[in-house]
Formats: C-alpha cells, structure tokens, sequence
C-alpha cells in the first residue's frame, strides 16, 4: 500500500465561499480513480492550507494519479500555492499495531 499526500495553500476567500466548492458531487470522481481504496479531505482554516490523504493498492496507481489529470489541474491552478505532493510507502507492520485504516492489512500481515 501507498500514501499519496496533497497540501497547498488555499485561495484568500470567505470561508463560506471556499466551503462552498466542497460538495458531494466533487468528491464522486474519486470513487473511479484507478487503484484508489480512500482519500481523507484535509482542511485548516487558520493557516488557509488544504489537502487530502489517498491510499492506493500499489505505487504504480498512486503514481498514475500524480502524473494524472486531476494532480495536473492543481499544478496548474495560480489559485493554489505552495503546492506538496509526496509519496510514501506503508510501513505495514506499525500501521497494523497502531490500528491503522487500511484495507486488507491485517490479512495481508496473516499471510507474511
């Protein structure tokens, strides 16, 4: 399992406004992006920074969604700034240990 992590500095605008784009139907498309098991949307409003955590099957999807077109859209929106994208492995063992969201996990850690 991957961990793709997302942060940029969001638009100066109300929060109301900024709120506003954050509907259920702008999180559907990420029910069909390839590989993908979950995103958490991340959000501070005190340091006006953004985010998401995506957890896919494998490197090979998670890196398929950097270089797709959503991730494509941010680097290409002026409205962000300070854009972060990183990529992590899952250390699986301590994931396990701390009770770690993951699918498949713990029969994943039976099987080794």
């Amino acid at each position: 399992m991957v961990i793709v992590q997302i942060n940029y500095r969001r638009p100066d605008m109300p929060k109301a406004d900024w709120d506003a784009r954050y509907t259920d139907e702008t999180a559907k498309p990420f029910l069909s992006v390839a590989g993908l098991q979950w995103k958490i949307w991340l959000n501070d409003e005190n340091d006006q920074r953004s985010g998401g955590i995506y957890c896919f099957a494998d490197r090979a999807t998670a890196q398929g969604y950097v270089d797709g077109p959503i991730v494509a859209r941010m680097n290409a929106n002026t409205a962000l700034a300070d854009l972060q994208i990183r990529i992590f492995d899952v250390r699986a063992r301590q994931s396990e240990i701390t009770r770690a969201p993951v699918p498949g996990l713990a029969n994943r850690m039976a099987a080794e």
